[in-house]
């Protein structure tokens, strides 16, 4: 604790200097013996580009790496920064290397080989990056692999003018090569090319245990840091963000929070590399959103994994929002540490260049939030604070407080600096619309809300001003769907003075037949401001209306469920996680039920109206055609927030009986957890899932 308070310390106020760690000579018989180049910053900020791997699978084209290169220019996106286009694995030929022992392009993806398209590439002002692996080329275990090659490679690399080179580990885990040792190895042969070109390497070891089972430390992504700002540009620093075609919000959160570890390692051609961005991949507007601020303040490369072709004009303007990537890009090249403690809300603050913050306010919460902290917090002394939100452009002060209202899943980020001059206009925290009463029941706190058909809630606003000067006759509008109804409760304040904040209360209620799905509230908060008459800021929450209530002796697993997540692949009716096999539980086949993989919540609306929960649980048997290892987990089954049934640890070799009585109860949540071993080979069934109702 000692350390990290110093570190944290250190980073905000700007006096921490961090020497590359020593540089480890390469073994004599695995590299040339030529002179060791000296080490250049190629990326005095962190790179930006594009990848084939989330969006193309695992066989890019020439003619599909041509038009995403054109739509990089005509897009804007080379403009904003976006100039790396990187073939990631799986562009080697079946036998990937020649007679003479030279990497072959496979000519089926590839017809006139990587040289004329790194050329074209380079005609439209982009670079070109490819990918290897440090291990030996083991058929079925990677597509390539270098070990033993690394001189030749890297000269081939070169003179295909390659300006980048991603260095995989799988077949070096499988090999059980030293990372550390082989790293050090093919940075040295990148360095040393014949051509003499400068190549970023970025160090790719995904290695993590406990999710890919049980490694030492020294062989795992988590470790690279001790070693890799010495000899890579960029280094990742956990797991794979995703699956191909799939990113969640969640494990954006978990490689986000394991990037954080050591944030004194990165700085200006250096820096810890959290994975790929993924917008449209599995995750909402919102949650790209955070993880573009995330991913901008942690100093992090930009790389695009999803296809940018297909991509929403939401999601290109996320991309390139200037005011983001200027903190991402800014030269002082320090990444973000957090301030306070870790929770459900989290303050993260990065120095930058100028002396600036800028100061994240993360809700990684199911439900709105207002967050707050102070300037002192982050590091800035003073009684005046110019706050300008960088995804809004709007600007305010402040007189020391930072705060905003951040929705379910996001996060606010304001670049903090000392005012000066004439008073500016007033921070005021318009609030989220926030449903925080259902039919009287109080909605716990951090819990998303559930209405349903003919349900009456009340719905606060909070107004905050944390300026220097009163705010005078805060109003709040609250618009809601057609045929339902918002009624206020209490008066407005005729002001709001400084450091003050008022809730405003609504009524809502809901027709009998009102629609399932997800509703907006919108709420228009005004205020009078001194000399700037009155200003407005319209903010809103997406609210989930419930399906009908089952009715009878139900298959609940054939009824509409409010939502369901999954730790990989998605939930699945009556079969396996991943819709490959039926449910299968100790050579039993279940026809109905759900499939999972951990951490899981499966979400039904009951409405008070059953009685009754039963099922059989288990571990589906598909994990024996994978490993002996995982396939662990929990099951619990909660009611309005009660825990109504927890199975304890459940393994491959066993399963349970689910006989719940579900009387009172509103809204229900089947919860899959991971036994505390990771979700490796986690293939969870509710089988038999039945209601009585």
């Amino acid at each position: 604790m000692k350390r990290h308070l110093t570190v944290l310390i250190a980073l905000l106020t700007g006096l921490l200097v961090v020497p590359a760690p020593a540089y480890a000579g390469p073994a004599a018989d695995t590299v040339a013996a030529t002179a060791r180049a000296p080490q250049e910053v190629l990326s005095p900020t962190p790179y930006m580009g594009w990848n084939t791997y989330y969006a193309l699978g695992g066989d890019p084209t020439e003619a599909e790496v041509k038009s995403i290169a054109d739509f990089l220019v005509s897009s804007g996106l080379r403009e904003a920064g976006y100039e790396y286009v990187w073939i990631d694995g799986n562009w080697a030929a079946p036998t990937p290397r020649s007679s003479a022992g030279d990497l072959v392009p496979n000519p089926d993806q590839f017809p006139n080989g990587l040289k004329p398209l790194v050329d074209y590439i380079h005609s439209k002002g982009l670079k070109a990056g490819i990918y290897t692996d440090a291990g030996p080329y083991i058929p079925g275990k990677c597509g390539l692999g270098s070990h033993g090659y690394y001189q030749r490679d890297a000269d081939q690399f070169a003179a295909w003018e390659f300006d980048a080179v991603k260095v995989d580990y799988l077949c070096g885990i499988a090999a059980d090569l030293d990372p550390k040792t082989v790293f050090t190895e093919f940075a040295q042969a990148l360095r040393n090319n014949a051509s003499g070109r400068p190549m970023i390497f970025n160090l790719c070891n995904p290695v993590t245990s406990p999710d890919w089972g049980n490694y030492p430390e020294e062989q795992q992504s988590t470790y690279s840091w001790s070693y890799a700002p010495g000899i890579a540009q960029s280094w990742r620093t956990y797991t794979d963000v995703g699956f191909v075609g799939e990113i969640k919000f969640k494990d954006v959160l978990r490689n986000y929070d394991a990037n954080a570890r050591h944030p004194e390692v990165a700085g200006p051609g250096h820096f810890n590399d959290p994975d790929y961005l993924g917008p449209e991949l599995g995750m909402n507007d919102e949650e790209f959103r955070t993880q573009m601020t995330l991913w901008s303040v942690a100093a992090a490369p930009l790389v695009i994994g999803s296809d940018v072709r297909k991509l929403s004009k939401t999601s290109l303007d996320i991309l390139a929002d200037r005011d983001v990537l200027a903190i991402n890009q800014d030269t002082a090249g320090v990444q973000a540490v957090r301030v306070g403690p870790a929770g459900t809300t989290e303050t993260w603050v990065k120095r930058l260049a100028n002396g600036d913050r800028a100061v994240v306010l993360l809700n990684r919460g199911d439900s709105p939030a207002t967050v707050t902290t102070k300037a002192r917090t982050v590091g800035l002394s003073g009684d005046r604070f110019t706050l300008k939100n960088a995804w809004t452009n709007q600007v305010t002060e402040s007189a020391g407080t930072i705060s905003a209202a951040v929705p379910a899943h996001g996060a606010a980020l304001f670049r903090v600096s000392r005012a000066t001059g004439k008073p500016g206009v007033p921070h005021v925290v318009a609030g989220l619309p926030q449903v925080t009463q259902v039919g009287g029941d109080t909605v716990p706190t951090g819990v998303a809300p559930v209405v349903a058909g003919g349900d009456q809630a009340r719905v606060e606003v909070t107004v905050r001003n944390d300026g220097a000067q009163s705010v005078f006759a805060p109003r709040v509008e609250l618009a809601v769907p057609a045929g339902w109804t918002a009624r206020p409760l209490g008066n407005e304040p005729k002001l709001l003075r400084p450091n003050h904040s008022v809730n405003l209360a609504f009524t809502v209620t809901l027709p009998a037949n009102a629609a399932p799905g997800s509703t907006p509230l919108t709420a228009t908060t005004s205020y009078e401001v001194k000399g700037k008459g009155r200003l407005r800021q319209e903010t809103a929450t997406a609210v989930v209306v419930a399906p009908v209530a089952p009715d009878g002796d139900v298959v609940l697993s054939h009824h509409d469920w409010i939502s369901a997540t999954s730790g990989w692949m998605s939930p699945t009716v009556d079969m396996s996680v991943g819709g490959w096999s039926p449910i299968s539980m100790l050579s039993q086949v279940y026809p109905t039920g759900i499939g999972v993989a951990s951490p899981s919540t499966v979400r039904y609306y009951v409405g008070d109206k059953c009685s009754r929960l039963s099922a059989t649980i288990g571990i589906d048997d598909a994990v024996r055609n994978v490993g002996p290892e995982g396939g662990t987990s929990t099951f619990q089954v909660i009611g309005d927030g009660r825990v109504l049934f927890d199975s304890g640890v459940v393994t491959r070799d066993d399963t349970r009986q689910v006989d719940v009585d579900l009387t009172g109860v509103r809204v229900l949540d089947l919860v899959v957890g991971d036994a505390g071993d990771g979700g490796y080979n986690d293939r969870a069934n509710w089988a038999g899932l039945n209601a009585t109702c």
